[in-house]
């Protein structure tokens, strides 16, 4: 009788033990640390361990691993009765739970049978050590044993649980070692580690060993880390300064024929701002323009920028910005003028500006960024509501004009023309489809950007793909982490992140593969096939979300790692069908004159005009 009670106590704190373990795997997908307890071999001597390896694989700093763990004597019939974990034990003795999945050892591709007794003794997991850690951090810097932990429950009786070596693996380990970079990028913290796994012979695992190689603020610390420093003296001036030469020169009279073209993040005449201004160039209307470009938020502005930055805000009639531009917002826009957001994306996808609000690196409640248009554009008038959220003003200030550098997309002679163009200066384009792979950048702003390239295995895309297609990346100018195309696959990957033009690019691709980038929109005009490499989107939607429900929006397959890519392409499921209703929506026009458009509607104040037209 004693001996059933505390039979049935046990049971009942090994339950508790494995729902708390189950809750915090569960809460955080991160690695969860608790101070070893050594329970190799300890607890139920007599179960004896049956495991292998039959797979384990490497991509940068991504394992993947395959294999079989059972206890003889033990049934594995059920899967919801099974778990099974990595675990990593630093040389402190903390260990970290990584959770594997449940697999039929039939799913596994064993050559050789397993008592079907312990059918769901297979398993399989992906690991990245490069975002393992707290906030997608890399694996932190120590030495680590890898094990394998089994738990069995079986009904009626109680849990089991062992842990156990990998076995040799050495096999795996092409030379017998592997080595990879991880890095980790904030705007005040730039990280980089190696990562080196090797077979540890004394204890029959793998070895993986995290060294730090830098560990710094990237402002302090870059080689231009001067330019971008900001001593009180240049704050008063960039505030104070600034705001009082403005009202000053409010005092002057309003130019009506002046347009002031504003930005901080282009040096060049490009994107929305080009066309609008030759649109206008070739009316020959009578306006003068003034330009005031800077590379980026950060990059100083001299005392006599800052003075003609002042002197143009406050005498231009119109003044027409392409992105976040903060020097403007704390302005009272005079009456008379007008200050008009030229958005450089196109349609609706991530949130962004004020439909942030409350959300990690979202606006204050008191922010008074954007509020001050009197106009902003947007391609059509489904997404107007979404723009006036963003940027916090009225709906009606959101005129569906439009945008204007996709008027190249209506342009049959220009698309030929830049094809041609393509074709003579990169001739390996000419013959082979090509597959433009453009993301978004991850991070939350340029001074974080960052791209894991890891999460695509290079040479599997090569073997599959490189007798029909070329590769190119065309990865976000804000991206800093390094990137290096293997020199063994130089005849299938290019690197064409540094062409300025993308949309360019879009007229001699064949298949786009972009995540959460509005360069759909565009390609969409295009009809062609594209996928959605979102490998990361529940967290994503998290930490950002969309205005649409994300898998129902996107014109094309969700694909979640490289062998969906590869099954997606060789099998043509493209989803063309959702390409058309995408369009319709998110484009009011299908005419290539939204330039003329803008400059009728916003720059000379003409009625809109009732247009028909098709997709």
């Amino acid at each position: 009788m004693l001996a059933r009670i505390k039979r049935k106590i046990k049971r009942i704190l090994l339950k508790n033990e494995t729902t708390t373990a189950r809750n915090e795997i569960q809460m955080d997908q991160s690695i969860v640390t608790q101070p070893y307890i050594n329970d190799i071999g300890s607890d139920d001597e007599n179960l004896i361990p049956r495991r292998k390896i039959t797979s384990l694989q490497w991509n940068g700093p991504i394992m993947t691993i395959k294999g079989y763990f059972y206890l003889e004597d033990l049934p594995m019939l059920d899967e919801d009765l099974v778990k099974k974990r990595l675990i990593l034990i630093n040389k402190s003795g903390v260990k970290s739970i990584l959770p594997l999945q449940d697999l039929t050892v039939g799913e596994i591709g064993l050559k050789y049978e397993v008592d079907e007794l312990y059918e769901w003794s297979g398993f399989e997991g992906k690991i990245n050590f490069a975002t393992i850690a707290a906030n997608n951090r890399p694996l932190p810097e120590s030495e680590y044993k890898i094990y394998l932990e089994v738990e069995v429950h079986v009904l009626g009786d109680k849990y089991y649980k062992k842990q156990f070596t990998l076995g040799n693996i050495e096999p795996f380990l092409e030379k017998g070692f592997h080595s990879a970079k991880m890095e980790y990028f904030t705007a005040r913290r730039e990280m980089k580690f190696n990562l080196m796994a090797t077979y540890d012979q004394s204890v029959k695992t793998l070895k993986i060993v995290s060294s730090k190689l830098k560990d710094f603020d990237p402002k302090e610390m870059g080689i231009d880390a001067d330019k971008y420093k900001r001593g009180v003296f240049y704050r008063f001036l960039h505030t104070t300064v600034f705001r009082l030469l403005y009202k000053i020169y409010c005092l002057r009279p309003l130019k009506v024929n002046k347009v002031l073209f504003a930005s901080d993040s282009r040096t060049e005449m490009d994107g929305n701002f080009l066309f609008v201004y030759n649109e206008m160039l070739q009316r020959n209307l009578n306006l003068d323009y003034h330009f005031v470009l800077k590379k980026g938020v950060e990059e100083k502005k001299s005392f006599k920028e800052i003075r003609e930055l002042a002197y143009h805000l406050a005498t231009s009639k119109f003044i027409l910005l392409d992105d976040f531009y903060p020097m403007v917002y704390p302005l009272r826009i005079r009456k008379n003028a007008e200050l008009i957001q030229l958005w450089h994306a196109v349609g609706a996808f991530k949130t962004f500006g004020f439909s942030r609000l409350g959300r990690p690196g979202g606006p204050s409640p008191k922010s008074i960024n954007h509020r001050n248009y009197t106009k902003a554009i947007v391609s059509s008038k489904h997404i107007a509501k979404y723009y006036a959220e963003g940027f916090g003003i009225e709906e009606e200030k959101v005129i569906p004009t439009g945008i204007p550098r996709t008027d190249i997309f209506f342009d049959n002679q220009y698309k030929a023309e830049v094809k041609e163009r393509l074709y003579e200066e990169y001739p390996f384009l000419r013959n082979k489809k090509v597959i433009t792979f453009a993301p978004t950048f991850r991070g939350n702003g340029q001074q974080s950007a960052h791209y894991p390239m890891e999460v695509l295995n290079l040479e599997k895309l090569y073997h599959e793909l490189k007798d029909e297609y070329v590769f190119l990346f065309k990865i976000h100018p804000f991206v800093k982490n390094d990137f290096s195309i293997p020199y063994q696959y130089k005849d299938f990957f290019y690197d064409f992140s540094s062409y300025r033009e993308i949309n360019d690019l879009l007229f001699v691709t064949d298949i786009l593969i972009t995540d959460y980038s509005s360069v759909c929109f565009e390609f969409a005009l295009l009809n062609k096939p594209m996928l959605f490499f979102a490998f990361d989107v529940e967290e994503y939607i998290q930490k950002r979300d969309f205005y649409y429900e994300f898998s129902s929006f996107i014109p094309g397959p969700l694909v979640r790692s490289t062998d969906d890519i590869i099954e997606t392409i060789n099998e043509s499921d493209y989803k063309m069908e959702k390409i058309k209703p995408f369009v319709e929506y998110f484009f009011d026009h299908y005419d290539g004159n939204s330039s003329s458009r803008v400059v009728d509607q916003l720059i000379l104040g003409q009625p809109e005009q009732e247009e028909n037209s098709a997709y």
